[in-house]
């Protein structure tokens, strides 16, 4: 029996084949499945379905590793001479210090495992599979590439899956993509080069369904998974040594020989000299070695990282590892994500467009306090277009909106859950919309025909509301409600409108509604959808930027800090968010595919320029940081995604979401936010800077201390003086 093909081996990518295709390579028929001859085959081939765990050190060695520093070893012939000397209370503290340190590592480098552990818990335990014309559930660990799987609401997707059916199936994809809006799903085929983000046929192991239900065939399992693709990434990178760290390394080494240097020189002048004997000269020498050793050094640089950790969790900066402390204050660039960091990751209404008017929503994310304003003035007395606005919003609606712990959130789509405190700031109630008006019918939304409806009886009469993508809603409409009565449709301008809208980074709804239409309740389709519907107007909504992080940015900027935004979202989006933030030239954005067709070269001089990256995938994101760590600057990197843990390893500091972060990107991360604020972030890295002058100034003062000590012992030996050395002496 011949093997199926390995996932990627295809010359065509998964997600650009049709899915008949894949039907064929793989071998298998969707009503019947793989038999369970050819699974154990495959499985044999392929392996488990779950992510390879790597050669783990053992504790001593990791124990171990953390004393392989020039520095230590220095410090410890330090202590062992101290030892000789009889000075027991030295040798114990140089000791512990040592020991110390070496135990902090220890415990660092335990958490950095932990964030592998943690991708694996982000698998599926079952899955419902069609195998020889029966459903049934297995194990996630047995699937294979061909096997049919059934997907549902609230199930964590097994594996890579490409797509065959869907029935309005949407996934939550924001820890692979970033992006908090969930991904609709359809079958057809996509581009070569689309990005994880635009692979809408597609579902990504580790992801979750939130609405629908959908049929897909396994192409890829394991570690040929998108999650195990970034599995394998996160396991190579290395961690970066702090810049502190660094400059001690190098400072050991200069220590070190020059100690050996001056030792073997006195040594033989002094012996020339003949003025003492070789015991005299040798305890001169060693003295001179161990008053050089900054002994105090590693525990003074410890205590002032203890202390500025504790000033910033007080500015809900929480330190993971005691060295990202200095690495703050040394940042020269900070790389952030958009999604909750920049953004409220909340979709909010910010614009509206009717047949007479353009109006703006302030507010912050999906609370209700807020004003609708036209020309920058506050709406008075409410026309009537916007009062039906806010009816169709409230009504034609299936999202649930709640507060829990004195904050806002949403059940169910984003986009409609926005629209409830829309109506709210127009000063609608949605209980007596919905007393006053109640369903009796309605369509639901699906990705097939985009558009949402409700059939509702008030006392009035009947009345048909509708919301949905604007070039379907158009198409369904001959009239436009004006502030007198309604008026021919003029498609063009609102047309416009929309495009101005999308230009802006905004997502586009379109609002209509029809009185007294011609329908009977009960078992209305999408056919059904009438041709002459009124257009209401169209609504702008966005995850809007923070208001702080606004000031934060620029603060930054005033710091001599450089701020980029690196982001799976749409390059649209990404370049109108950042020119409200201030961060680029407000016009100049890269996408992911742009970043593939660059070599290291290009992109070290691209990133000298530009400072908004859009589509990016985790591969993107580590390129990114590289490039940037090669023109000599220190990084920082926020996330809160999956996709974002292999760059936050390898930045210099990494920092992670403490409320909307995965656990993977938390262990990953040196410093993880309590407020998932960027001007958090601005805080810490003042206190850092604090910290890092701190430890200068000590070095400063320690330093010279201990050359002045052996600069003692050395006039001495060079000028045949008495040595500052008494002996001890013992009376019988």
């Amino acid at each position: 029996m011949n093997e199926v093909a390995a996932p990627g081996i295809a010359s065509t990518p998964w997600h650009a084949m049709p899915a008949e295709d894949i039907e064929k390579q793989l071998r298998v028929e969707r009503a019947r499945g793989l038999d369970a001859a050819e699974t154990a085959v495959r499985l044999k081939s392929h392996g488990p379905n779950r992510l390879p765990q790597g050669k783990k050190q053992g504790p001593l060695m990791r124990l171990l590793a953390q004393f392989n520093n020039i520095l230590i070893y220095v410090l410890l012939a330090a202590g062992f001479v101290k030892l000789m000397l009889s000075l027991w209370l030295d040798a114990s503290i140089i000791f512990a210090v040592v020991i110390l340190n070496g135990l902090l590592g220890f415990l660092q480098e335990g958490r950095a495992e932990k964030a592998l552990d943690s991708i694996r818990n982000m698998l599926s335990a079952e899955a419902r599979v069609v195998r020889g014309g029966e459903t049934r559930m297995i194990p996630a660990e047995d699937l294979v590439p061909g096997d049919v799987v059934l997907l549902e609401s609230g199930d964590r997707i097994p594996a890579d899956m490409r797509l065959l059916d869907v029935k309005n199936l949407r996934t939550e994809e924001a820890a692979l993509t970033g992006e908090s809006v969930p991904a609709e799903k359809l079958t057809l085929p996509v581009p070569v080069k689309a990005t994880v983000g635009d692979r809408e046929n597609m579902a990504f192991s580790g992801t979750m369904v939130v609405s629908g239900r959908g049929t897909g065939i396994v192409v890829a399992t394991g570690g040929e998974t998108e999650l195990g693709r970034i599995n394998q990434m996160l396991a190579d990178v290395q961690m970066l040594e702090t810049p502190l760290l660094r400059q001690i390394k190098k400072f050991g080494y200069v220590i070190t020989a020059a100690i050996a240097v001056i030792g073997v020189l006195l040594f033989a002048w002094g012996h020339w000299l003949g003025h003492m004997s070789f015991v005299e000269l040798f305890q001169a020498v060693v003295g001179i070695a161990v008053s050089m050793i900054p002994e105090g050094l590693p525990a003074l640089i410890t205590i002032t990282l203890a202390i500025g950790v504790q000033r910033m969790a007080q500015r809900n900066a929480i330190i993971r590892r005691l060295p990202a402390v200095e690495t703050l204050g040394s940042v020269s660039r900070i790389c952030s994500d958009k999604t909750g960091t920049l953004t409220l990751m909340e979709m909010m209404v910010t614009s509206v467009v009717t047949a007479g008017e353009a109006y703006e929503v302030t507010g912050d994310g999906y609370a209700p306090e807020g004003e609708v304003k036209a020309n920058g003035q506050p709406v008075g007395n409410l026309p009537e277009t916007l009062v039906l606005m806010g009816r169709v919003s409230l009504l034609c609606n299936d999202a649930e909106i709640f507060r829990d712990d004195g904050k806002w959130k949403v059940e169910g789509d984003p986009t409609e859950g926005a629209l409830y405190p829309f109506a709210a700031k127009l000063g609608m109630d949605r209980a007596a919309e919905a007393a006053a008006a109640p369903r009796i019918d309605g369509i639901p939304f699906e990705s097939e025909h985009k558009f949402m409806a409700t059939f509702n009886r008030g006392a009035s009469g009947e009345m048909l509301l509708v919301k949905g993508a604007p070039e379907v809603i158009l198409d369904h409409c001959d009239r436009q409600q004006t502030a007198s009565a309604p008026a021919p449709l003029d498609r063009d301008r609102f047309m416009r409108e929309g495009d101005r809208l999308a230009a802006q980074g905004e997502r586009v709804l379109g609002l209509a509604w029809l009185p007294a239409p011609s329908l009977a309740a009960g078992g209305l389709k999408a056919e059904d959808l009438p041709k002459n519907l009124i257009l209401l107007g169209l609504v702008g909504l966005m995850d809007p930027p923070r208001k702080e992080a606004i000031d934060a940015v620029r603060e930054c900027h005033g710091g001599g800090i450089r701020v980029t935004m690196i982001t799976g979202d749409h390059k649209i989006t990404a370049a109108a968010i950042a020119k409200m933030l201030g961060i680029g030239d407000g016009k100049t954005a890269v996408a992911g595919t742009e970043i593939e067709a660059m070599n290291d070269a290009a992109l070290q001089d691209c990133v000298r320029d530009v400072d908004v990256f859009a589509r990016a995938s985790p591969e993107h994101k580590l390129r990114l940081v590289k490039a940037i760590q090669a023109n000599r600057q220190i990084v920082a990197m926020t996330g809160d995604g999956v996709n974002d843990a292999p760059a936050l390893k390898k930045a210099d500091i990494g920092v992670a979401m403490g409320i909307k972060g995965t656990e993977v990107t938390k262990e990953a991360a040196g410093m993880i936010l309590a407020d998932d604020n960027f001007a958090s972030i601005s805080a810490a890295v003042k206190e850092g800077r604090t910290v890092y002058n701190n430890i200068e100034k000590a070095m400063l003062f320690l330093l010279p201390t201990n050359i002045a000590q052996g600069a003692v012992i050395a006039v001495a030996i060079l000028f045949a003086f008495t040595l500052p050395i008494t002996a001890r002496r013992c009376c019988g």
